[in-house]
């Protein structure tokens, strides 16, 4: 409602930004704003789009929130301007629906602003969810700029919103019909799956292509050395990388998991080190880590009941609403074989994290049944094996057997944690044949999936 309200405010303003543009325009060839009202450096799947322009010559104006550092290669790209919006915070008075409602408006008027201020643009490339109030602000500039408006569909913004109050609450049955409605004002659409796709056009009339999540070049194993020289790095600040005893040798450099000679520099896997289970997050209603918890309870259970099965770092990285909840729940377990930390890395550490762990699970459930969980993406692209819990299309990514193994409940995950790490680190068995799995696939990265998917859309470039 309140977009809807702030659309009917902008549009009688139409006119007088229509002949501001004839003073301004100054032509928008080979020029794209991506867009996404949230945290840019938390927005992977748009800043590969951005790199993507960028690497095909486009001037690109990155606009977003800019609370955490974008990746290096962002940072770098003398293609790539960052347009920061602020983000709105602080607003306490009054019901909440009045809170909202605020919120919404000032959004607009704000995203508007920015987006009239950037040089003219061919197209502005939009992230949704968050659609409210940004497609329709969005689709003003475009007529303001005449450019092209393309939505990235990632999941659907009310479907999220109905996680906190109920898919029959008003405020998402309006945010249902916004987005629906709004969204058909759009030129060209991706989304992440084909089931997406399908109900996009069953559903909303709108037209979409799919363009799966692919890892970008940076995410793959990580070699022996670099390992090593991350684990120091973590243990500096991280108990569980660090070793339980000093090296024999005064000259070795030690951590949990390898050891680097202090003679000839060779780095060396440690002896009965642990094994290292990595998760990521937002820590938003949609994962629910009490499932890895309870899963993990189990686990030190069957090391008591004599399983042979190695002691465990679990990794879960990322920031979000509900991390001091569940570092909260943390805190309350005393495992003897298990060690839990909840870090938060560097851009460029993750993808280096993620090409060492032993194994990945993701607790992700789509809001809508719609979307697949990026994380794993990025963990097939480090070969990493990847226990999944169940939703409607993650077949489409996670094949059962194959490259790693879904579960629905915290015992079947516990049940499968025993199975993989069993006789850790033996060659034989799930956990090296899912890894031998994912090196011998040969699917496509980033770059060349975007290539052939949507630089067609773009056209050459003007």
């Amino acid at each position: 409602a309140a977009a809807a309200v702030a659309l009917l405010l902008l549009l009688p303003l139409l006119p007088l930004l229509l002949l501001w543009r004839r003073r301004r325009c100054a032509g928008g060839a080979g020029r794209v704003c991506v867009a996404v009202l949230g945290d840019v450096g938390r927005s992977p799947r748009m800043q590969y789009h951005a790199l993507a322009l960028a690497r095909h010559g486009r001037e690109v104006a990155l606009l977003g929130y800019l609370q955490s550092r974008p990746h290096r290669d962002v940072l770098r790209s003398a293609h790539i301007r960052l347009v920061p919006v602020v983000e709105l915070r602080g607003l306490r008075v009054g019901p909440k629906l009045f809170q909202y409602v605020v919120k919404v408006l000032v959004q607009s008027v704000q995203l508007l602003y920015t987006l009239l201020r950037i040089d003219q643009p061919s197209y502005i490339l939009l992230q949704n969810p968050p659609g409210l109030p940004s497609i329709a602000v969005a689709w003003v500039a475009g007529v303001f700029w005449r450019s092209k408006l393309i939505i990235d569909w990632h999941n659907y913004g009310y479907t999220i919103m109905s996680l906190s109050h109920g898919r029959n609450h008003p405020l998402v049955q309006i945010a249902k019909w916004y987005e629906k409605l709004f969204g058909r004002l759009s030129d060209y659409n991706l989304c992440v799956t084909d089931a997406m796709k399908q109900d996009l056009w069953m559903n909303c009339n709108i037209k979409a292509v799919t363009l799966y999540d692919k890892p970008a070049s940076y995410f793959k194993e990580t070699p022996l050395d670099l390992r090593h020289h991350l684990y120091v790095k973590l243990a500096r600040d991280y108990e569980p990388f660090r070793a339980g005893a000093e090296p024999v040798d005064s000259s070795a450099e030690r951590s949990a998991f390898t050891e680097r000679d202090g003679r000839d520099g060779r780095v060396v896997e440690s002896r009965g080190r642990p094994a290292l289970l990595i998760s990521s997050t937002s820590w938003t209603e949609d994962e629910d880590f009490s499932v890895l918890l309870k899963a993990l309870e189990d686990y030190e259970r069957f090391i008591d009941e004599g399983a042979k099965l190695p002691a465990l770092v679990c990794v879960i990285t990322g920031k979000g609403p509900l991390k001091d909840y569940y570092n909260g729940l943390i805190q309350k377990l005393h495992f003897k074989h298990i060690q839990i930390c909840t870090p938060w890395l560097e851009a460029e550490d993750y993808p280096l994290l993620l090409g060492s762990a032993d194994l990945g699970v993701c607790l992700h459930k789509s809001s809508s049944g719609l979307d697949l969980p990026m994380k794993v993406v990025d963990m097939f692209g480090c070969c990493l094996p990847v226990c999944a819990i169940y939703f409607e299309c993650l077949h489409e990514l996670v094949k059962h057997n194959e490259n790693g193994l879904i579960f629905r409940d915290s015992s079947e995950l516990a049940g499968q944690l025993k199975m993989l790490f069993w006789e850790f680190p033996t060659l034989e068995g799930k956990l090296h044949s899912f890894r031998q799995n994912l090196r011998a696939s040969k699917e496509l990265r980033w770059d060349e999936s975007w290539d052939q998917t949507v630089l067609p859309l773009l056209g050459h470039k003007e």
